[in-house]
């Protein structure tokens, strides 16, 4: 490894921590970034913290924001797509976060066929392309690897925002629990602008029947990949950010989330010396 590991928290990591204990909990374990969600109910976004607020608190310890996660389902373009769409881009630019996190509509009773998403995926960026312009933020597009999601891979996004002309405001996540789902095999680390992290350590449940609630920190069980997908993206020219993203209970739970953070940072900081 030629450079150091760049790491971030997720809200994700400890959803009920006090916002300013989950910054102090970035900067004990010298993650300068971290990302908000609008899904959590009890904190930031959901509990009305100003994002000014957000910006003064994360200012006090050197810490960024990199995303507000997630506008969903991005790819349905309505008017409350609109409207969710404007409110996001203001909280993300006045907390002084780099970008959106956009997740594609992930339903099993989804019936559009492939020409119909592909339509609404490319809609939809096109609409919001203006909208990342005028708020000075990027739109980070995050395929979920799930069988029943519209947008799965990575190419087929990439396609979508070639096609709409919006290479100066879109990047993708690469989320290596999706990307290993998906059984997706290749890498845009050029256009790559966030990595998710997460490990997935049971091996008795079929890999279409794991879901967000087995993610767990990355660790020596790991089952996704994580050290080879991580390996390649840095190897090919990718220089961002490593976001912590579990999604267990178990990890949720634990009484000491500093001290087993701490410990999947030395495992992947050894596993890719």
């Amino acid at each position: 490894m030629s450079q150091p590991l760049r790491f971030a928290l997720n809200r994700m990591v400890a959803p009920r921590l006090p916002l300013p204990e989950f910054i102090k909990l970035a900067a004990a374990l010298k993650a300068d970034a971290i990302e908000l969600r609008n899904d959590l109910a009890g904190v930031e976004i959901e509990d009305g913290t100003p994002p000014q607020q957000v910006r003064q608190l994360c200012a006090a310890r050197g810490i960024q924001v990199l995303s507000i996660n997630a506008l969903y389902p991005f790819d349905v373009w309505n008017d409350e797509r609109r409207t969710q769409a404007l409110k996001l881009a203001a909280y993300a630019r006045d907390c002084g976060a780099r970008g959106l996190v956009m997740c594609p509509l992930n339903d099993r009773a989804d019936s559009r066929d492939a020409a119909e998403r592909n339509a609404g995926l490319r809609l939809a960026l096109s609409e919001l392309a203006p909208i990342l312009r005028e708020h000075g933020i990027l739109g980070f597009i995050e395929p979920l690897g799930f069988a029943e999601c519209a947008l799965r891979r990575k190419r087929k996004a990439l396609e979508a925002i070639r096609a709409c002309g919006g290479l100066d405001v879109f990047r993708l996540v690469h989320d290596t629990f999706h990307h290993h789902l998906a059984g997706e095999q290749e890498f845009f680390p050029e256009l790559t602008g966030l990595v998710h992290i997460s490990g997935v350590e049971e091996r008795e449940v079929p890999l279409a029947n794991i879901r967000d609630g087995h993610r767990v920190l990355v660790g020596k069980g790991d089952i996704l990949g994580n050290r080879t997908q991580i390996e390649t993206l840095l190897a090919r020219g990718y220089s961002g950010y490593l976001s912590f993203e579990p999604f267990a209970d178990s990890v949720h739970g634990l009484a000491d989330i500093r001290q087993a953070l701490g410990a999947s940072i030395d495992h992947l900081k050894h596993a890719l010396a």
